[in-house]
């Protein structure tokens, strides 16, 4: 086991990459205030140090909110702010979503191997594989970010890491990946949710309907932690799958 110096007291820390990145972001977006004691805590937790990309993003910011709160990265968040976007508002922190204890456990491990580090408001989850991806049924290998696709409800590979995930995400893929995914108007509704709120389909995301006209669908705003399970609730019934932890929000 490291302790906190070693983890926080690195040559070539990440953060000045990316701190870089998110200076030459071609999306909007919006850097949360830190939390230090929590961030030295989820660092410790996790016994990653501050030279990856995750561990530098977890220490240095609260999170990460994207195009006008469509797409939350989380870090260790301080006190929310009390006026400005709702989208910048009740964001948890990555070690709410993932359950960390209160006091640093070297038992603990996160739940089904992976860890939930971010979301989307379509109620998209991404995850970083732990050692054995295969156990929970998720695909990719260790190390791999993974993406709980709520228009299809099953685990996608993006055969890529958590640092060029980041940036791929700064730099525009976001743009494609969800490019059947949105429509008129889409930016007003999701900067309208809250950090811990949804869009919630009628007829539902993964419906042929749905995928037919997705501008057509109703749309309303409901607690993400309600559409995670409205998600997993169908998965176990269509498909007899059960897709596993989806983030605690």
């Amino acid at each position: 086991m490291r302790d906190l110096i070693e983890l926080t007291d690195v040559e070539e820390p990440a953060w000045p990459l990316v701190a870089a990145d998110l200076d030459a972001s071609a999306v909007h977006v919006d850097v949360l205030p830190v939390d230090p004691e929590g961030a030295r805590a989820s660092l410790l937790q996790m016994q990653i140090t501050a030279r990856s990309r995750l561990g530098a993003l977890v220490l240095n910011c609260g999170g990460l909110v994207l195009d006008s709160g469509w797409l939350r990265v989380y870090g260790s968040p301080g006190p929310g702010p009390l006026t400005g976007p709702p989208a910048l508002r009740e964001v948890p922190s990555l070690a709410d979503v993932n359950g960390f204890p209160e006091r640093f456990d070297p038992l603990w491990r996160p739940r089904d191997g992976g860890l939930v580090v971010g979301h989307d408001v379509l109620g998209g989850v991404f995850v970083l594989n732990g050692a054995e991806p295969r156990a929970p049924g998720r695909p990719g290998e260790p190390g791999e970010m993974v993406y709980f696709a709520p228009d299809s409800l099953r685990w996608e590979a993006l055969e890529t890491g958590y640092g060029p995930w980041l940036t791929w995400l700064l730099t525009g893929g976001m743009e494609q990946f969800y490019e059947t995914l949105r429509w008129s108007g889409w930016r007003a509704e999701s900067g309208a949710l809250t950090g811990t709120q949804a869009l919630s389909f009628t007829p539902f995301l993964w419906s042929a309907e749905a995928r037919r006209d997705l501008a057509a669908t109703r749309r309303r705003a409901v607690p993400l932690a309600e559409l995670l399970g409205v998600q997993r609730h169908f998965c176990q019934e269509l498909d007899s799958v059960d897709p596993g932890f989806l983030g605690d929000v």
